[in-house]
């Protein structure tokens, strides 16, 4: 009951999705060659380890604002045209690098638990989804708030103590576990639906359509 309550109580804060749903965001841009967000993500997601993906994917963007991240991060989006971002703005891309780290790290977690393809298919998409946030972190100048974060660990209380949050109502059962993932993915697509609201530079709007889209798709693949 207790767990529940602490989820409740994040998304109604309105914290969580703006420090944690925001970064899926920029992980749609990404999504351009992974088409119906499913089948694309399978075919990769075997040939990426489980355990270094977290690392490789955040804590080896380099130093400061990421410079030196993995090669093809800008894949998708690069030849989209960058604009100008507030404050806010660019707080909230800085927010979804962390809900990608948390989403993936997540689903990862599940996929060495459960006998469900689905976990390590879809914790590939957010390993992709990850570099096209870094790609942004870099263009925009914004530092990365997951460079030598361990997986599972982040860099604020709010979105630590989400993930360990689902991560303990996720172990219960295989069902639990798609319920957790799902929560995720419908913080993402409310998260995603405000951040859009007033921005104008093209490649973020780009990002935040193709990760929206992918939430949508994550969030049938997961039963809802």
């Amino acid at each position: 009951m207790r767990k529940k309550i602490i989820i409740t109580s994040a998304i109604a804060t309105g914290v969580v999705i703006t420090a944690l749903i925001a970064t899926p965001s920029l992980a749609a841009a990404m999504r351009t060659d992974e088409g119906s967000a499913h089948g694309a993500e399978t075919r990769s997601s075997q040939s990426e380890s489980t355990t270094g993906k977290s690392e490789g994917r955040h804590a080896g963007r380099g130093n400061g604002n990421g410079a030196g991240k993995s090669q093809g991060s800008g894949q998708g989006h690069s030849d989209v045209a960058s604009g100008s971002i507030t404050p806010e703005q660019s707080a909230t891309l800085e927010a979804m690098a962390a809900e990608e780290k948390l989403a993936h790290d997540l689903y990862v977690a599940f996929a060495d638990q459960y006998d469900a393809a689905v976990f390590t298919r879809i914790a590939n998409s957010e390993f992709k989804h990850g570099d096209a946030v870094g790609t942004l972190l870099d263009r925009y100048d914004i530092a990365d708030p997951n460079v030598g974060l361990a997986a599972g660990v982040f860099a604020t209380d709010v979105t630590q103590n989400l993930y360990d949050t689902l991560l303990a109502e996720g172990s219960v059962s295989l069902d639990a576990a798609m319920g957790a993932a799902r929560t995720v993915e419908k913080l993402d697509i409310a998260g995603l639906t405000a951040a859009s609201e007033g921005v104008t530079a093209p490649d973020v709007l780009a990002v935040y359509d193709r990760l929206l889209t992918a939430s949508e798709h994550h969030l049938v693949a997961f039963g809802g």
